[in-house]
C-alpha cells in the first residue's frame, strides 16, 4: 500500500521492498504517511514516528476493513470460504485503494483526494463490497425483509460504546502526533457521533412514536462513520452537520431502501458504512475548512473543485471494489465454495462450523 513501484503501476500499487519489514530497524522513523512528513534537503522525507508503529497502526485499518464486509454475509458464508476472502479482498482490493489515496505515488492523492482516516479507503470500500457480496451469497433461509430483533440489546449497547471509544483512536491517531490536528480530530469523532446518534433517535421518534436504543446505536455509528474521512479537515460546526446528514440519509437506506430492493445486508454493512462513508468523503469537499488545516478548502470556503474530487474518488473506489469483490467471489465459490449448506444453516454456524454454542444450557 505504502511502498514505491516503478513505471505505470507507481499511481496504482506498491511493491513488496518493505514486507516483513525488510530493511527496516527499530530506530528507523516511517516517511511513509506524507501528511507528517518532513522533507530533507536531498528532495525524500523523513518521518515523525517510528516505522514500527506506523505499520501497527496501518495493519489495524488492512484488519479492520474486510472485517466490516462480515456484517452482509452473517449466519450463511462458511469459515473457510470466510478466511481465504479476506485474505484475498485485503491483498487485491484494500492495499490498492490504500496506496491511491494515502500513498504520495497514488493517483487521487495527487489528484487531490481527502480521507484523513479511511471514509473511502475503509468504508466505502467495505461498504460496496458488503452490498455485492450479500446480493451474491443470497439471503438467509429464514429472511422475511423485516428487521430481524437483536438477541441481546444491552450487548448492543457495550459494543456501540467501544465503538465510540475506540474510534477517537481511529480518527485522532491518524493525525500521528500529539497535536492540536489530533485534537481536533478527536473533538469532531464526538461531535458528529453525538449528532447522529440524537438525530436517528429523533427520526425514529417522528415515524415510530419513540426512539430506540438499537437505533440510536446505529446513528452514533453512521456518525462515527462518516466523520472518518473528515476529522482531520472539518471544525466542530461542519461536524454537526456531517453528523446530522448521515443519520437521515442511513436511515432511509436503512429502513426504505434495503426492504425495497430486499437484499439481506444482516449487520446493514452497505447502509451505514458504505453510504455513511460516502455522504463523509463527499461532506468533506463541502465542509474543509482553512482554519483546521491551511493548505486544504472546500466548497463553503470557495472551493467547489474539492467535492467534484471526493466524487472522483468515491467513484473510483466503489467500482473497483464492486468489479474485484464479484470476481473473487465467483472464483472462491467455484473452487472451494463459500455458502453453507442449508442444514448447517439451519443448525447456526456455531455449532455446525466449530462444534461449539455462545450459551450451554443445564438441566
Amino acid at each position: 500500500a505504502f511502498g514505491s513501484s516503478y513505471g505505470i503501476l507507481k499511481p496504482f500499487i506498491g511493491n513488496f521492498d518493505l514486507a516483513f519489514l525488510r530493511g527496516i530497524s527499530v530506530h528507523d522513523l516511517s516517511p511513509y504517511y506524507i501528511s507528517k512528513s518532513q522533507p530533507t534537503a536531498d528532495g525524500g522525507q523523513v518521518g515523525t514516528i517510528p516505522h514500527i508503529i506506523f505499520v501497527l497502526f496501518q495493519c489495524k485499518f488492512a484488519v479492520i476493513t474486510p472485517a466490516l464486509i462480515i456484517g452482509a454475509f452473517a449466519e450463511r458464508i462458511s469459515f473457510k470460504g470466510f478466511i481465504l476472502f479476506s485474505l484475498i479482498w485485503a491483498i487485491i482490493v484494500y492495499n490498492p485503494v490504500a496506496h491511491w489515496v494515502w500513498s504520495a505515488d497514488g493517483w487521487l492523492y495527487k489528484l487531490g483526494a481527502l480521507d484523513f482516516a479511511g471514509g473511502t479507503v475503509v468504508h466505502v470500500n467495505a461498504g460496496i463490497a458488503a452490498l455485492v457480496t450479500a446480493i451474491l451469497i443470497g439471503k438467509r433461509k429464514d429472511y422475511r425483509n423485516v428487521a430481524i430483533p437483536p438477541h441481546n440489546i444491552p450487548f448492543v449497547v457495550i459494543g456501540a460504546s467501544l465503538l465510540w471509544f475506540g474510534w477517537f483512536g481511529f480518527n485522532a491517531g491518524s493525525g500521528l502526533a500529539a497535536d492540536g490536528l489530533a485534537a481536533n480530530a478527536f473533538l469532531v469523532t464526538h461531535t458528529a457521533a453525538a449528532a447522529a446518534a440524537a438525530t436517528w433517535g429523533i427520526l425514529e421518534w417522528i415515524l415510530h412514536g419513540r426512539p430506540s436504543t438499537i437505533g440510536i446505536a446505529t446513528g452514533a455509528v453512521a456518525g462515527l462513520v462518516a466523520i472518518t474521512p473528515a476529522a482531520g479537515f472539518v471544525g466542530t460546526f461542519g461536524s454537526l452537520l456531517i453528523g446530522f446528514g448521515v443519520s437521515v440519509i442511513c436511515y432511509y437506506f436503512v429502513g426504505v431502501v434495503k426492504p425495497y430492493f430486499g437484499y439481506d445486508d444482516s449487520l446493514d454493512a452497505f447502509g451505514v458504512h458504505g453510504i455513511g462513508g460516502l455522504w463523509g468523503a463527499i461532506a468533506t469537499g463541502i465542509f474543509v475548512t482553512p482554519t483546521v488545516q491551511g493548505a486544504y478548502s472546500g466548497l463553503i470556503t470557495g472551493n467547489p473543485k474539492q467535492v467534484l474530487i471526493q466524487l472522483a474518488a468515491v467513484g473510483a473506489t466503489i467500482i473497483y471494489s464492486a468489479i474485484m469483490t464479484f470476481i473473487i467471489f465467483k472464483i472462491i465459490d467455484k473452487t472451494i465454495g463459500i455458502r453453507v449448506s442449508p442444514k448447517e444453516e439451519a443448525l447456526g454456524l456455531d455449532y455446525s462450523m466449530h462444534k461449539e454454542e455462545a450459551y450451554s444450557y443445564i438441566d
